[in-house]
């Protein structure tokens, strides 16, 4: 079943898909489980397919819309929610901690804009000590991306950062009828809850992040020529890690003890780009479609790290460069 909405031509510059389905939305807001009295805060409420559910039961909410056409819209539409504040702007440079404030910590849920989900996703882990958790809707590939398993095709650099930051859980898909205009790609529901405490904290974050760039550079390399110039396989054997062993089948926790190892031996990142090593070029390039969000060349807030797209990208992103709900 499907909802109606006050007509608006979804922009091909933003790329907007809306989300229409009735039996989707309750899905997604049982998944949420939104209460009152939480801070909940959606990303691209576009038509306000989420943002009526979400305010139904938790009486306020905070969203954050880039195109300001839809605005107006949302304020007629929820004009009887006191407590309903839109902010006008780009989530990837909104300041999530300052509106914590004193306050409890913000859930946050969102249709995101697939051509940036992943910096998007990195900004909000750098502000994860004011978020209790985040529910999103994205590209399947890169939820499968997010949510992958050591060993996988699908385990990677994004898979190990965000890893590293959160828990992460795969909840369902969602097929391209669910949205007006439909995609041309599947998308998936992600839940992502930050560590209170990190189970494998890295003594420098930085560096962890170069390792696991240069980890997963060149993926058909085993770890011994992978690592050259970094560490020795008798390094790696003294770390109880076979050096012929290829980066896909690294655990979080591994890459993290080698990083550990190279800092206590006064490895800095500063010192790491003194000898920079060979990396994959991006066929990603300005202006042209991103072959999906998860591979797409962004800045890793969390870390600072350049990541670049994974030499192994697959998939199309939706037909658009964001979606709303």
């Amino acid at each position: 079943m499907s909802q109606h909405f006050p007509a608006h031509r979804a922009r091909k510059r933003f790329g907007q898909n809306f989300l229409q389905d009735l039996g989707v939305i309750s899905r997604i807001v049982n998944a949420i489980r939104p209460a009152e009295g939480e801070r909940l805060v959606e990303i691209g409420p576009g038509q306000g397919a989420l943002t009526g559910p979400l305010l139904e039961a938790a009486g306020k909410l905070e969203v954050i819309e880039l195109d300001r056409d839809l605005i107006p819209g949302l304020r007629v539409q929820f004009f009887n929610y006191p407590d309903f504040v839109i902010h006008e702007g780009d989530a990837l440079r909104f300041d999530f901690p300052e509106l914590v404030g004193d306050g409890p910590a913000l859930r946050v849920v969102g249709n995101l804009p697939y051509n940036i989900s992943t910096p998007l996703i990195f900004h909000l882990l750098e502000a994860r000590g004011a978020i209790s958790d985040m529910h999103f809707m994205l590209q399947k590939e890169v939820v499968e991306r997010l949510a992958a398993e050591p060993g996988g095709t699908d385990w990677g650099r994004l898979s190990v950062m965000t890893q590293y930051y959160c828990a992460v859980e795969n909840l369902f898909l969602v097929p391209p009828s669910a949205f007006f205009p439909a995609p041309k790609v599947d998308s998936a529901i992600v839940r992502l809850v930050p560590h209170r405490e990190l189970p494998h904290p890295a003594k420098d974050e930085k560096l962890l992040a170069v390792i696991v760039r240069e980890a997963f550079s060149q993926r058909r390399k085993t770890l011994r020529n992978n690592f050259k110039g970094r560490i020795d396989a008798d390094q790696l054997t003294a770390l109880g890690i076979d050096p012929s062993r290829r980066p896909q089948t690294l655990t979080v926790a591994e890459l993290v003890m080698i990083s550990n190892h190279l800092s206590e031996q006064g490895m800095t990142v500063d010192k790491a780009d003194k000898a920079p090593k060979k990396r994959p070029r991006s066929n990603v390039g300005h202006g042209a479609p991103a072959a999906d969000s998860a591979s797409d060349s962004h800045r890793d807030s969390a870390s600072g790290e350049r990541l670049d797209a994974e030499s192994d990208a697959k998939g199309d992103a939706r037909n658009a460069s964001d979606h709303d709900a």
